[in-house]
C-alpha cells in the first residue's frame, strides 16, 4: 500500500508541475521556466541528500539515472518536436506508454502481479491514454501533459493561426516515430531511477537532477536562447522545479516498497491530474472521452490497491 500511496503521490507532483508549467509559459519562456526549475530542483534534491545524512553511494549505483538524465533530453526533445510536426490527438498518447517499458522491465525480471492487479494496469493504462487523447485546438493554456520532469507546452499545431494545422502523411508518421523514441526513452528513465533506488532512492532523486542540469545546461550554451520572465513567474518557476523534484524522490522511493512494474503504471497517469486541474481551476473544456478515461483511471487504481 505505501508504494502506491508514493507512486500516486509522484504523480500528483509531476502532474501539478505540468499544470503549473503551463501556466508559467503565459510569463515566461520556455527556456527561463526549464533553467529555472531544473536549477530549484538542483538545490532542492542537494538539500534534501545532505540534511539526511546520505553520502555518496558510489558510481556503480548512481550510474544507471545519471544515463538517464541523457535519455530524458532525448525524450523531452523527440515529444516536443513531435508536438510541433504532428497531432496532438496521436502524439500524446504515444507519449503516455511509457510506462510499458518498465512493466515490461519488471515482468522480465521476475515480478508476477495478481490478476486484479493486472486488470487494473490495462484499465489504469488505457485511462490514460483516452485522457491524453484530444483534439488539437486553439484557446487553451494547457494543450497536454508534459514528460515527467518538464513543464506543459502549447503545441505548435495548437498555435498556428488560430487554427488547427493541417498535418501531412509525412510528417505524421515522423511524428509517430518521435513519440515512440520519446516513450521508450522516458520509459528507460524509469528503469534507472529503479535501478539506482535500490542503493539509495535519495540519490537517485539527486543524480537524476545532476544528470538532467548538466545536459541541459551544455544545450543551453550551444542554442544560448532568450530568457525573459516576469518577476510574477518566479514563485511558479520555484514550484515548478520542487513539485518536479519531489516527484522524482517519490517516484524512486515507491520503487524500494513495490514491483516497478505496479509503480511505473501508477506513477504515469500524471496526464489525468493535470487535465483535472486545467478542467477544475481554469474551466477548460474536457470531452466525453477524456472523463470516461479518468474514471477509468480512477477504477484501476482501486482494482491495483485491492489486489
Amino acid at each position: 500500500m505505501l508504494a502506491i500511496a508514493l507512486a500516486l503521490g509522484a504523480s500528483l507532483c509531476w502532474g501539478s508541475g505540468d499544470f503549473l508549467g503551463g501556466l508559467t509559459t503565459r510569463r515566461a519562456s520556455l527556456w527561463a521556466v526549464i533553467v529555472g526549475s531544473q536549477a530549484v530542483g538542483l538545490v532542492g534534491a542537494t538539500l534534501v541528500v545532505v540534511l539526511a545524512g546520505h553520502g555518496w553511494p558510489g558510481l556503480h549505483a548512481v550510474w544507471p539515472v545519471l544515463l538517464g538524465g541523457f535519455a530524458s533530453v532525448v525524450a523531452i526533445s523527440c515529444f516536443y518536436k513531435a508536438l510541433a510536426i504532428g497531432s496532438m490527438s496521436i502524439v500524446a498518447p504515444i507519449s503516455a506508454t511509457n510506462a510499458m517499458i518498465p512493466f515490461l522491465v519488471g515482468i522480465a525480471t521476475g515480478e508476477r502481479p495478481s490478476a486484479a492487479q493486472l486488470a487494473g494496469v490495462a484499465l489504469a493504462a488505457a485511462g490514460v491514454l483516452l485522457v491524453a487523447s484530444e483534439r488539437a485546438r486553439a484557446g487553451d493554456t494547457i494543450g497536454v501533459a508534459a514528460l515527467p520532469n518538464e513543464p506543459a507546452v502549447v503545441p505548435a499545431a495548437v498555435r498556428a493561426a488560430g487554427t488547427t494545422m493541417h498535418v501531412t502523411r509525412r510528417s505524421q508518421r515522423k511524428a509517430i516515430i518521435l513519440s515512440l523514441t520519446a516513450a521508450v526513452a522516458m520509459g528507460l528513465v524509469l528503469v534507472g531511477y529503479d535501478a539506482t533506488a535500490r542503493y539509495d532512492a535519495l540519490w537517485a532523486m539527486l543524480g537524476g537532477r545532476i544528470s538532467s542540469v548538466t545536459v541541459f545546461a551544455v544545450v543551453f550554451l550551444v542554442l544560448r536562447p532568450r530568457l525573459e520572465m516576469r518577476r510574477s513567474a518566479l514563485p511558479f518557476v520555484v514550484a515548478v522545479g520542487l513539485l518536479d523534484t519531489s516527484a522524482n524522490g517519490l517516484f524512486a522511493l515507491a520503487t524500494t516498497q513495490g514491483y516497478l512494474s505496479i509503480v511505473a503504471v501508477l506513477g504515469s497517469v500524471y496526464p489525468v491530474v493535470t487535465v483535472l486541474l486545467a478542467y477544475g481551476l481554469l474551466r477548460e473544456r474536457i470531452a466525453p472521452h477524456q472523463m470516461v478515461g479518468a474514471v477509468g483511471t480512477l477504477a484501476g487504481i482501486a482494482l491495483i490497491a485491492a489486489g
